[in-house]
């Protein structure tokens, strides 16, 4: 084997279109602008079993983006030896007899169900990710509202509590904060005077989080604040909710959200109607559902 082979097969009918071609101008003679030609041609056979350029479109699913980059002219013929070969397996694993073989039976009932449930997903939960469905989602959750609350605080950072409490008294005295932070505090903010900016409770360890979102601005934790890094003194300088986030922000989140109400609204779908029954790891009867409500239309 070529050590030119790609080691994961893409296809590309994006690699045909980027050379502007048909899937069968690689290997035959430019067409006369009049020529109709195929909308799914063959671009390869092997044994009479033929490979498609639609096949090579499924496959690119799986492009790397790395080999993207790659010249068309040199990519389409090993995606073409790479479809090539595993269409011989293929045939080699028939002429062997193992489409027989009760394991390889329920891998391919396997992905059988599998591909139908991406395809009934897909049919059902797709049309709800519009552009214009996420927006109006995020104008309901997001805009206008305002985010989370976040405190602007400073720490000095120590390594035992009898250090920290002595720090408390000192700045009781007067101490500046952003001074003592630079000259005794062990954590690597302590050049910017202990500065942490502002932060959500959910950004820091709880020990931390639930005292400097209980103090107030210019306050000082009264005693030290233990965590998995040491002991804190916090001071709090501000507080504030947070700008809402902007769409770009959001989508993704948004997008998510969609999807998983999609799919739960799917699955209530396909159980309505149907009895279904659990069993126990010894083949018992667990639990036995008759469920009531008559399945739904089917959307035509």
């Amino acid at each position: 084997m070529s050590p030119t082979r790609l080691t994961v097969i893409p296809a590309a009918f994006a690699v045909l279109l980027a050379l502007g071609l048909p899937a069968h101008a690689q290997t035959q003679p430019a067409a006369a602008p009049a020529t109709i030609l195929p909308v799914d041609p063959v671009v390869a056979r092997v044994d009479g079993q033929e490979i498609r350029s639609s096949d090579l479109a499924d496959a690119a699913q799986s492009l790397p983006e790395e080999m993207r980059g790659m010249p068309p002219n040199v990519l389409y013929p090993m995606l073409i030896d790479q479809l090539v070969d595993r269409k011989a397996i293929v045939l080699l694993a028939h002429k062997r007899g193992l489409e027989k073989d009760a394991s390889v039976q329920r891998s391919l009932a396997r992905a059988a169900d599998q591909t139908l449930q991406t395809a009934l997903l897909q049919k059902d939960v797709g049309p709800l990710l519009t552009e214009d469905a996420l927006r109006v989602r995020y104008d309901r959750d997001f805009a206008g509202k305002p985010g989370e609350p976040e405190v602007h605080a400073r720490h000095i950072l120590l390594t035992n509590e009898a250090d920290a409490k002595a720090i408390i008294a000192e700045l009781k005295a007067g101490g500046d904060f952003a001074a003592i932070a630079k000259k005794r505090s062990t954590d690597p903010g302590a050049a910017d005077g202990g500065d942490l900016g502002f932060f959500k409770q959910a950004d820091m360890v709880p020990e931390f989080a639930a005292v400097a979102f209980a103090l107030k601005p210019g306050e000082i934790s009264p005693t030290p604040v233990k965590s998995q890094f040491g002991y804190h003194v916090i001071k709090v300088e501000e507080r504030r909710d947070a700008p809402p986030m902007p769409f770009e922000q959001a989508r993704d989140q948004i997008r998510q959200s969609i999807i998983q109400e999609g799919i739960q609204g799917v699955i209530k779908t396909a159980r309505a109607g149907l009895k279904i029954e659990t069993f126990n790891p010894d083949g018992s009867v667990k639990r036995a559902t008759d469920t009531a409500e008559p399945p739904p239309p089917v959307k035509k």
